[in-house]
């Protein structure tokens, strides 16, 4: 949520992000309206209290008891212009950094730069769906009789090598030498503090999912109205408000955490599209990074979770490249977006396979998740949620670019320690 003040003093801004993040139908005029309005029944309220201090005082009876009723009536006026008032003020989205560029939709997104080679096959390359079948290690169409549509099996070494990916991931991001090398490589002046994994609750209460900014449509959850909760959609949605309603010091920044979690997803109105293969599931697996930091250092921890994204892909050795999100196309409370696309050659595309979000304060100050300074000050911390591994996508991505002309599959040689010593992804018989 954005700073009231904040609102006041630059509603051109807010106007211009509120029409270029598509978000135009938030009445700003009536924000602030109602954030004068609020102001004077506050005052009402302090001045009524007031003289209630000096009725007591003079021990007047009749005055105590008639200004007792003016006050429920101000009070009483004063949470309802706060409610509509908070109603619309978690309408506006996140302004976006300056150097995002201006467009309506994933048209306007820039890519800022690539890595790798595409992969040069002698024959025509097979997507991931024909891959798996031909292997079984993809069942989607059981999983379609026993669960529905868009639900999977992975089965025998690709169900290995979804474990393996994790231990990549937790042996990076754990280690703190490893993260002064991805620091080095980038060319970056961070902390190499290392992150805390976490295995998150895969349900939420939707009063905290609306603190989060996230999802905030209902068609997008799977939604249990009897016990006022929802499923996750990813692991950022309940790590992010694991300091809610704190105030942290500022030795303590920043504070990284990497969590595991299976993400659910209704995928509405996306029927009819992707709906082969692992790629667009209604369940999938993920490990989500999530940091805290001092306000100052938030930019420089996005760059840092882009670097340890494009590190383990080339770990991999998956051809990538880093898009700078537009403002039609970011996500609600990002300040600034970069996703990462990796090359998929047998759907010849690139795919996107991570994002990073930089979010400023914005979710901290809905959260309630504050920074103590050294002087004694309280403000927001500022927050960062990116991928680490989607795992399903993943997947995919090597599947398709280790392929072999002969229908098998190499492990990427850094995942075969993780899979005891496996070259290559064995064919399931059953």
């Amino acid at each position: 949520m954005l700073d009231l003040q904040f609102i006041r003093d630059n509603a051109d801004i807010v106007r211009a992000a509120l029409k270029n993040k598509n978000r135009e139908g938030v009445d700003l005029d009536r924000i602030l309206a109602l954030a004068d309005e609020r102001k004077k029944a506050a005052g009402l309220v302090s001045e009524i209290n007031k003289k209630r201090n000096d009725a007591q005082q003079a021990r007047d009876a009749e005055a105590g008891k008639r200004l007792k009723d003016e006050l429920k009536v101000a009070e009483e006026s004063y949470q309802q212009i706060e409610k509509e008032l908070v109603a619309l003020l978690i309408k506006i989205p996140n302004i976006p950094s300056a150097d995002t560029p201006v467009g309506p939709d994933e048209s306007g997104n820039k890519v800022i730069r690539q890595w790798g080679e595409k992969p040069n096959f002698s024959f025509i390359p097979k997507a991931h769906w024909d891959i798996g079948r031909d292997l079984g290690i993809i069942n989607s169409e059981k999983a379609t009789e026993v669960s529905g549509a868009r639900f999977t099996y992975l089965l025998g070494d690709l169900a290995l090598m979804q474990f393996a990916l994790i231990q990549l991931c937790m042996k990076v991001l754990t280690n703190r030498d490893e993260l002064k090398k991805v620091i080095a490589e980038a060319g970056l002046s961070v902390s190499d503090k290392p992150f805390v994994p976490v295995v998150v609750p895969v349900f939420v209460k939707k009063q905290v999912q609306v603190r989060m900014a996230r999802f905030l449509t209902p068609e997008e959850h799977y939604l249990f109205p009897e016990d006022d909760t929802m499923l996750i959609g990813s692991a950022e949605h309940t790590l992010g408000p694991i300091h809610m309603d704190e105030t942290l010091r500022e030795d303590q920044l920043p504070l990284r955490y990497v969590g595991y979690s299976t993400a659910f997803r209704r995928e509405a109105g996306s029927y009819g599209k992707d709906t082969k293969g692992i790629l667009r599931q209604h369940q999938f697996d993920k490990l989500e990074m999530e940091s805290f930091t001092k306000p100052e250092d938030g930019l420089a921890e996005q760059e840092l979770l882009v670097a340890v994204q494009e590190y383990l892909l080339r770990q991999l050795e998956l051809p990538h490249q880093a898009v700078l999100v537009c403002t039609g196309d970011m996500g609600f409370p990002d300040q600034r977006q970069i996703d990462i696309e990796t090359w998929m050659p047998g759907q010849a595309t690139y795919r996107e396979t991570h994002s990073a979000d930089y979010v400023g304060g914005f979710q901290a100050r809905r959260l309630n998740t504050k920074i103590k300074r050294a002087s004694g000050e309280s403000e927001p911390v500022h927050m960062n949620d990116a991928t680490a591994f989607a795992i399903g996508r993943t997947l995919i991505a090597i599947l398709e670019n280790y392929q072999n002309e002969d229908g098998s599959v190499t492990v990427p040689e850094v995942l075969r320690p993780f899979m005891g010593g496996k070259e290559k992804l064995e064919k399931v018989h059953i």
